[in-house]
């Protein structure tokens, strides 16, 4: 099943978000290559597609796992928690409709 993983940024974390950056996009790459990722991506703070020194508000990833507890799993594992990047993450299953 399709799940909904949704990280959200604390304040004054751009520096330790660049830090672990590249450790969340191995995982990401990894669930990319084997077939299990639908999109992720970061929500700029501000409405601009580089928001700069503004950063980030947090990301959203939808991927595939065997079951929620798997996908909060993965989710707590992300080197942006690890990193006091995200102050929350939330984990819902998703179900793709459109396109």
């Amino acid at each position: 099943m399709w799940y909904a993983i949704e990280g959200h940024d604390g304040a004054d974390v751009l520096a330790r978000r660049q830090a672990a950056r590249a450790g969340h996009l191995a995982r990401l790459h990894a669930l990319r290559d084997a077939g299990r990722l639908l999109l992720a991506g970061p929500c700029p703070a501000i409405d601009a597609e580089d928001p700069g020194p503004a950063g980030f508000s947090g990301s959203i990833v939808i991927a595939e796992f065997a079951s929620l507890e798997q996908a909060r799993a993965w989710a707590e594992a992300d080197p942006y928690v690890s990193a006091g990047v995200y102050v929350r993450v939330d984990v819902r299953p998703f179900k793709p409709v459109l396109p």
